[in-house]
């Protein structure tokens, strides 16, 4: 009888070892993944420089890529989404501006944000947004439309071979938490500013 609880108290030791285990890699793979996106450019994720590093001279005057916009947004969340151009031309190393027009079609305020993804893979290395609506998350009241501006720099080293590129995004429906925090932090701020 005594080594059966012996054993049974190991397994229960051993189990709640696994399940700890489980969820410190679990709580550690979104800043495992990140990084490993940002060394390797793997998933299309993009940078984001300042508007400052951008120099002049790095512009390719004899060159000319296709940006073409991609919009999503998942079913939970009651907004529509769009690029106001599909496709812009512009030359690498030279600041371009894109303009996208989201709307809430829900009678609640609606939190979300916007996950960006370039492909191909390679051309995300070379791809910095200098500002960005996917940088905080987006609140917008019963029926509002809103106008957000990307602005963004395909590097001047971009493989020659790369002429035509997809920027990526998706809207997802913001935690409870985060979109409580969010709506918060708004009103505090026009408060101050008001």
């Amino acid at each position: 009888m005594n080594l059966m609880k012996n054993n049974a108290t190991k397994t229960a030791k051993k189990l709640g070892l696994v399940a700890v285990a489980m969820f410190g890699f679990g709580y550690l793979m979104v800043p495992i993944y990140n990084v490993l996106c940002e060394v390797t450019g793997i998933n299309g994720k993009t940078g984001q420089i300042s508007q400052s590093e951008v120099k002049i001279e790095d512009v390719d005057p004899d060159r000319l890529v296709t940006v073409e916009f991609d919009t999503n947004v998942n079913p939970n969340l009651p907004w529509t989404f769009k690029a106001k151009k599909f496709k812009q031309r512009v030359r690498p190393g030279e600041i371009a501006e894109a303009i996208f027009i989201v709307k809430n079609e829900s009678t609640n305020s609606v939190v979300g944000q916007a996950i960006p993804s370039v492909a191909p893979e390679l051309a995300s290395l070379f791809f910095n947004k200098t500002e960005c609506f996917c940088f905080v998350n987006q609140t917008l009241a019963p029926g509002e439309t809103k106008e957000m501006v990307v602005r963004y720099v395909v590097g001047s080293e971009l493989p020659e071979k790369i002429t035509t590129m997809t920027l990526s995004y998706t809207f997802f429906k913001a935690s409870e938490d985060v979109a409580t925090k969010t709506i918060i932090d708004q009103k505090k701020s026009i408060k101050n500013n008001g």
